[in-house]
């Protein structure tokens, strides 16, 4: 696997496979904000969501929000309404922000996945933080104007690349 490539790629976050990433022996799972758990264009997390992030809880995962996204209050909220530890304005693809996070849950990083729906932020940071990375589909064709240029060479990067569903 590339540094620049994702470990998987899955069609949304409720359809990451718990029982698989528990026998790989992961233990957290970092969490992007925007169009991973929650659609750029709503303020909450769908229902299908909510209850994955219950079900990860219930097998003893550790979960942690991640998110380049500057406004404070947009991702304490969701954070909160998720029952997550937030970082925001993280500045993916630098590592840091993710390092920090695995601190607080005291968890290795070879323990640890991250899970996001942009190549260029999310995965990158995972891979460059040498952490599993999961990449998914946006929730939303909603983004904002500088993400749109990057889905462009983002699905150029991904042509070829299977997507489970």
């Amino acid at each position: 696997m590339s540094i620049f490539s994702p470990g998987r790629y899955v069609a949304s976050v409720d359809r990451i496979d718990l029982d698989d990433l528990w026998a790989q022996g992961k233990r957290a799972i970092l969490l992007d904000r925007d169009n991973t758990l929650v659609p750029r264009d709503r303020a909450t997390a769908p229902a299908e969501v909510a209850s994955w992030l219950d079900r990860a809880r219930e097998k003893g995962f550790s979960l942690y929000m991640v998110s380049n996204n500057w406004h404070r209050d947009q991702v304490e909220r969701s954070a909160s309404e998720l029952g997550l530890g937030s970082i925001c304005f993280a500045l993916k693809p630098l590592p840091f922000a993710l390092a920090r996070a695995l601190r607080h849950l005291d968890v290795p990083r070879d323990a640890a996945v991250m899970v996001g729906d942009q190549l260029y932020t999310d995965v990158w940071a995972g891979n460059f933080a040498g952490i599993d990375s999961i990449l998914v589909k946006p929730q939303t064709t909603v983004d904002l104007w500088y993400t749109q240029i990057f889905r462009i060479f983002e699905r150029r990067a991904l042509k070829g690349v299977p997507c489970e569903e």
